[in-house]
């Protein structure tokens, strides 16, 4: 087995991200044996000592070998050993496993986690997952030299994880918006996060919450024209904006020309699709030029996915609250029809 020390220290941080029991990470190699691809345990960290160094397995075999072939994600809340298998342990130690998720490497290989808690992986982990695979494919490619895995990587997945939680804890739009602006700054280090949203399609949107109070007094909200500032294009556009900035230029206008906005340099807008349209922009603005290497970009991804999710709910929360009132109500069981009283459809309905 190959004991790459990046590949290894990543694993653990997947462990932690998920409270994963086992993180394992395939790779493909040579089969000098025979026909067919191969792929090899190169990386491994586990709570236990079941983990059988060097496994190898093959496209099709087993959930590893599913995600293989498939080249797509796999989630398995409740692990059947009966039914199917992982592979990458010693005969005997996979039965305690209750839980399975993973997804493909971008250059070939798959990247594993289990658990021995039931439905301890939902259909959204897998996109944090994948964001794992994804830096592990830029660190293999690196040359040899190339600076170490850095300390950011660890701070962005576990903010991710707060910012799950956030919809537990918050149930109340004004609470859970203010706390989720608050984890993406800190978590990114800028200095300032905004969330806008439409008022009117086509024509304004406003600042609706800050991180720390820069533009709003209590209890208000800033209106402007959809061809104001960066975040009014990417209304207009349903695009993402990254500045980085440059030493000694000039600012770039997040909103419009106020005398209480600060010259930002680096800026970050994101659309917020809810409802299949962006309804929402996710501002991140620093003093100082920043670096926004793919890592930074991967995370405010992320975590405009989570906002969007908790959006959605309340969208589809909004929408049944409204048609309750006008629903019918009909008794519990079984009910026989009867065509001769059975209420005539109205014009259009037939």
């Amino acid at each position: 087995m190959n004991n790459n020390i990046l590949e290894k220290h990543v694993l653990s941080i997947v462990c932690s991200v998920f409270d994963a029991y086992s993180a394992v990470l395939f790779l493909p190699e040579e089969n000098t044996e025979g026909e067919g691809e191969l792929h090899r345990l190169v990386a491994a960290f586990s709570l236990g000592d079941g983990i059988a160094e060097g496994s190898t397995i093959q496209p099709g075999k087993g959930l590893v070998g599913w995600i293989l072939r498939n080249r797509q994600p796999l989630v398995v809340p409740n692990f059947d050993k009966h039914q199917s298998t992982l592979g990458y342990y010693r005969d005997g130690e996979e039965g305690g496993v209750k839980a399975f998720m993973g997804c493909p490497v971008p250059t070939g290989g798959a990247l594993c986690v289990d658990s021995k808690r039931q439905y301890s992986f939902t259909d959204k982990d897998y996109k944090i997952l994948q964001m794992f695979a994804e830096l592990i494919t830029r660190q293999q490619a690196a040359q040899v030299g190339s600076e170490p895995l850095g300390g950011d990587i660890s701070r962005y997945f576990a903010q991710l994880c707060v910012i799950q939680n956030l919809r537990f804890h918050h149930k109340r739009w004004p609470q859970f918006i203010q706390n989720y602006l608050k984890t993406v700054a800190e978590a990114t280090n800028f200095d300032y996060c905004a969330f806008a949203s439409v008022v009117r399609p086509g024509e304004t949107y406003c600042l609706e919450c800050e991180s720390t109070q820069l533009l709003l007094n209590e209890g208000e909200m800033l209106e402007f024209s959809m061809n104001s500032g960066l975040a009014g294009w990417v209304f207009n556009n349903d695009q993402p904006v990254f500045v980085e900035g440059s030493n000694g230029g000039q600012g770039t206008m997040l909103f419009a020309k106020l005398p209480d906005m600060p010259d930002f340099q680096a800026v970050i807008c994101l659309p917020v699709i809810v409802n299949r349209s962006t309804r929402c922009v996710l501002c991140l603005a620093h003093s100082a030029p920043r670096e926004m290497d793919e890592a930074l970009r991967s995370f405010v991804q992320q975590a405009v996915d989570h906002l969007a999710l908790f959006l959605e709910n309340l969208y589809l929360k909004t929408r049944l609250r409204n048609m309750l009132p006008r629903a019918q109500v009909h008794t519990s069981g079984s009910r026989m029809y009867d065509p001769d009283n059975a209420p005539r459809p109205h014009a259009g309905e037939e």
